[in-house]
């Protein structure tokens, strides 16, 4: 607290005369009162207590800061459907988003760092009977990097972010704050190395192996362990690469996406490499985890709710390390 404030608060303090000949004795609740507004006082003086400003204001007066973690375009009524409901119901926004001030922009006052949902929302109300509603703020001054680890805190359990946009995030932020450090940023954002691993493994993966996927924002992590293996050896990356072309022109023809599940399944067919006869082993759904040299490790036949089929592939050419590493890896997806 400033020192204007403390001499504030000592100014109210030595106003108080404390002696026992001072004053009339006051009701019990008159000096709970006023013992509660002591406190406060000194708490506020001490800075044990961190006040918050909150605001309400024009989401025409805010945009989205440049490293937030959700794509703001792929918003639309349905994804946000659930807070109309809400919001609408309250007749006010309940959760302020967090901001920071913009300065030199004479068309902006705010930065969003949390709640592009919250900013969309207030925005479409508005357009649609809703003028009155305000955008309610809270107001921040913090660096990039706290910024982004607040908005991963906030966003990490919301079912509504998909994946992909938060490996995009993590892979953007490893460079910004940590410097390709990913040891650091794990420990920074509290996670498993593993766990960062499989995120920035999605979104790494090659645009033209995306291209198989109209609706990328269906992928998960989950998925990664079946995707990153068909991409080594080159001659496997060079027959994936084709099929993913293929299925991609297919599915803009037909004009409807294909489950997830099914676009890998044809891609792992299309990688294993032909038999003799021409014709390509089947390997069903089973998701086959290769090493970082492209060596077989393991296999995961199946899931159901009784647990996880997995066979080892102990003569598949890859070391004991490998394995113990892609076994680790499973665990961290799979088991809570």
């Amino acid at each position: 607290m400033s020192g204007k404030n403390s001499g504030f608060a000592a100014d109210l303090a030595a106003g108080i005369d404390l002696t026992a000949d001072a004053a009339p004795r006051r009701s019990g609740l008159a000096a709970n009162v006023l013992t509660g507004r002591s406190n406060r006082i000194a708490e506020l003086a001490s800075g044990a207590v961190v006040t918050r400003t909150h605001e309400l204001v024009d989401p025409a007066r805010c945009r989205m800061w440049s490293g937030h973690n959700r794509e703001y375009a792929l918003l639309n009524e349905q994804r946000c459907e659930d807070l109309i409901e809400s919001i609408k119901a309250q007749g006010r926004q309940e959760i302020p988003a967090i901001v920071r001030r913009v300065a030199g922009d004479p068309d902006i006052d705010f930065e969003v760092i949390c709640g592009a949902r919250r900013h969309w929302t207030i925005s479409w109300l508005r357009a649609h009977n809703y003028p009155d509603f305000k955008f309610l703020v809270d107001i921040r001054e913090i660096g990039d990097e706290e910024a982004f680890r607040l908005a991963d805190i906030e966003n990490r359990a919301r079912d509504d972010l998909t994946d992909l946009e938060r490996a995009r995030d993590y892979l953007r932020a490893l460079d910004a704050y940590y410097g390709g450090r990913q040891k650091t940023m794990a420990e920074r954002i509290n996670v498993s190395e593993s766990w960062l691993t499989r995120y920035l493994d999605l979104a790494r993966l090659p645009e033209e192996l995306m291209v198989a996927f109209p609706e990328p924002q269906e992928l998960g992590i989950r998925n990664v362990i079946a995707l990153k293996p068909l991409l080594k050896p080159d001659d496997k990356r060079a027959r994936v690469v084709k099929e993913a072309a293929v299925l991609g022109e297919a599915q803009a023809e037909a004009g409807k996406a294909m489950p997830v599940l099914d676009v890998i399944r044809a891609l792992t067919l299309a990688g294993d490499r032909p038999k003799k006869s021409g014709s390509p082993k089947k390997s069903g759904l089973a998701q086959t985890v290769s090493s970082s040299t492209g060596k077989a490790v393991l296999r995961i036949e199946g899931t159901d709710r009784k647990g996880i089929r997995l066979t080892l592939l102990n003569k598949g050419g890859a070391t004991r390390e490998d394995a113990e590493k892609a076994i680790r890896e499973v665990l961290d997806l799979h088991w809570s």
